[in-house]
């Protein structure tokens, strides 16, 4: 017995003076840790400047029940509980019965509000209790953020997100997804927390160790009010077709600023929302427009001239054994008269006497339009196009008439559109593009000029020759019922079919993809567009001009009505007497009160109540929109937790 209670004393001193440093730190890893604290992501803006995406600071308010002296609890415990119960409604013996029955129970970690605002948070740490601090009198604060999209589902999609899973994966769609890890996420702060038993951690300190550095802003170059808009026009058409899915760009000229986007897919109970990225991600095959493509390659090698006569026979014609079809017999006509009325016959018979015999000249020229390439743009999960040539699975002696006329290859809508907006733009291609700065406050971290990607795809004259013709589909082609007296636009419809792969049940149940390109207005272009509706009911309609040509034009002039065009001139840097006095004068008074009331009206309704909340007002917003206007007057002093009624 003596040399084992020898033995114990032994191994004692050796954990305590030789392994005591080793054990004490692993003891300690795994009751106290650092716990990063997720940074404030920023912005994301309009053009404008109006709020298309932000996080909004979110608190939870716990208390350790069992951490506040016995003279210190007993002697706050009853005002804490009518403070809480003066701002949640509850009764001041809920909370007594609640906080008592936690520290009996020692519990370290009990809930007294959660996801309360940061004006809220200001107001319940100075409760009675709470504001004795961590040390004294228990107080836990955990803060987390919340993304919120003011625009709600409007261009959800495009502004996107960035989200982690449980396995950590990270999902990244959209501007928010593609700028978040440069820009947007920011760096994370650190805050020590203690194991409290049942896999719960508290904050040891109610301050952060590291305090998190907020991210940049991203200014997008959409446009709030073309965006609605475009969303507005497509959904009405969608629902009025009872189509599957649709998308909607519209895209300026000349810099390649995409200033709106609308993708939307019908869900489970037939509600139209913002489901995926379609006119960026989703490749199929283009239809009719790209006969635009097909005719404009054999104008620049020279093998037809707009007045070549074309036999498109009777609206049938067997090409390798299989029927290429048109929706009626035009005959003889001429080969731009076979591109304004959509001739498939007259496309794949310009492209297979010119080129079966040189296939690869025809694609080649095509490359030279960089078709062949992704656009390269921000957005991730851009689609791949796909062109075939000799030598590939799917090639065949079909493959050219099929291509002629939009089959056997695949764009997205985007890059099509990126070709439309090349024709409107003198010949110059430019790439699409999401994002005019990063900012840091006024401060301009980077900015997104213009890119081009091909200075110019062809000759004058053929582009003199195809504008002419795109303007005619409209005035007299496939688009004349889009056709307008008092506003001029050109462009191209298209039809195409889809999941035909078997052919017997397509004709069972046919599904088709309704599109129409092209840009606004004719002469003197300012915007581009595309509208591509997938899957219409075909008891309703299902041809371009029909589907999708109408959500154009309503596009069309709704901007010239409701956005109409100004020229901006750079104003001088001339300070006004009057405004500087009126700014001083506000100064002096700012300076000798400690919070006076701003003007927000004008302003959109999130940027004045993240402004009023973080000066510890209690807001209260009515409607949605620009703020028209303020319960408490400008110049007025404020006081803490003092309610403001904004309206729109």
């Amino acid at each position: 017995m003596f040399v084992f209670a020898l033995a114990v004393v032994f191994k004692l001193c050796s954990i305590q003076f030789i392994q005591g440093d080793q054990y004490r730190s692993l003891a300690e890893q795994r009751t106290i840790k650092d716990v990063e604290i997720p940074a404030n992501r920023g912005n994301v803006y309009s053009a404008d400047g109006s709020l298309l995406a932000t996080s909004i600071p979110k608190y939870d308010i716990r208390i350790d029940a069992i951490q506040p002296k016995q003279d210190i609890f007993n002697e706050n415990i009853k005002a804490l509980a009518d403070s809480l119960s003066n701002y949640s409604g509850k009764s001041s013996s809920h909370y007594l019965k609640g906080i008592k029955k936690a520290r009996l129970d020692k519990n370290r970690y009990f809930l007294l509000a959660r996801n309360i605002s940061y004006s809220d948070y200001i107001r319940l740490r100075n409760f009675p209790l709470l504001k004795l601090g961590a040390i004294k009198g228990g107080l836990i604060v955990e803060q987390t953020t919340r993304r919120e999209h003011p625009m709600g589902g409007i261009a959800e999609r495009t502004i996107g997100y960035e989200r982690k899973d449980e396995d950590g994966n990270v999902t990244r769609p959209g501007i928010d997804g593609a700028f978040g890890a440069k820009y947007l996420s920011g760096v994370n702060g650190k805050r020590l927390k203690q194991k409290i038993g049942n896999g719960q951690w508290k904050p040891i300190v109610d301050y952060n160790q590291v305090e998190p550095q907020d991210g940049y802003d991203v200014y997008t170059t959409i446009d709030v009010n073309i965006q609605d808009i475009a969303h507005h026009s497509l959904l009405g058409q969608l629902e009025k077709y009872e189509a599957d899915h649709g998308c909607a760009v519209v895209m300026d000229v000349k810099t390649g600023e995409i200033k709106a986007i609308s993708n939307l897919g019908r869900n489970k109970d037939g509600k139209y929302y913002e489901r995926l990225n379609y006119a960026v991600g989703e490749s199929h095959e283009p239809g009719s427009t790209f006969k635009t493509m097909a005719f404009m390659a054999a104008l620049e090698d020279k093998v037809i001239d707009t007045s070549t006569v074309v036999d498109t026979q009777n609206g049938s014609k067997r090409f390798y054994g299989r029927t290429i079809s048109d929706s009626r017999g035009n005959g003889e006509i001429s080969a731009a008269r076979a591109l304004e009325v959509s001739s498939n016959i007259g496309l794949a018979t310009i492209v297979d006497e010119h080129y079966s015999k040189q296939p690869k000249k025809f694609i080649n020229r095509i490359k030279s339009w960089n078709l062949h390439e992704t656009l390269g743009v921000s957005i991730i999960g851009e689609g791949k196009p796909v062109i075939p040539e000799p030598g590939d699975k799917i090639w065949s002696r079909n493959a050219l008439p099929s291509m002629a006329y939009g089959y056997n290859l695949r764009m997205t809508p985007l890059q099509t559109l990126a070709f439309y907006n090349a024709i409107a733009n003198g010949g110059e291609m430019v790439r699409p593009r999401f994002i005019k700065a990063v900012k840091e406050f006024d401060r301009e971290v980077e900015v997104f000029e213009k890119e081009v990607i091909n200075q110019k795809i062809c000759s004058d004259k053929t582009l003199g020759e195809i504008r002419e013709i795109l303007k005619n589909v409209v005035v007299r082609g496939t688009g004349r019922r889009m056709y307008s007296e008092n506003f001029s636009m050109a462009g191209k419809t298209g039809t195409a079919r889809t999941e035909y792969n078997n052919f017997e049940e397509w004709k069972k149940d046919k599904k088709y993809v309704s599109s129409f390109a092209g840009y606004f207005p004719a002469d003197n272009p300012k915007y581009s567009c595309i509208v591509v509706i997938h899957k219409p009911s075909t008891k309703v309609g299902f041809y371009g001009a029909d589907v999708s040509g109408p959500v154009f034009k309503r596009i069309a002039q709704k901007i010239y009505t409701e956005t109409p065009l100004i020229d901006e001139v750079e104003s001088l840097e001339v300070v006004n007497a009057k405004t500087e006095e009126q700014y001083q004068s506000f100064f002096k008074t700012a300076q000798t009160y400690i919070t006076i009331m701003p003007n927000v009206i004008g302003l959109p309704a999130m940027d004045a109540l993240a402004l009023l909340e973080n000066m510890g007002l209690k807001v209260k917003l009515e409607g949605v929109g620009t703020v028209k206007s303020q319960s408490i007057s400008k110049g007025t002093k404020i006081k803490p937790n003092q309610i403001i009624v904004i309206g729109t």
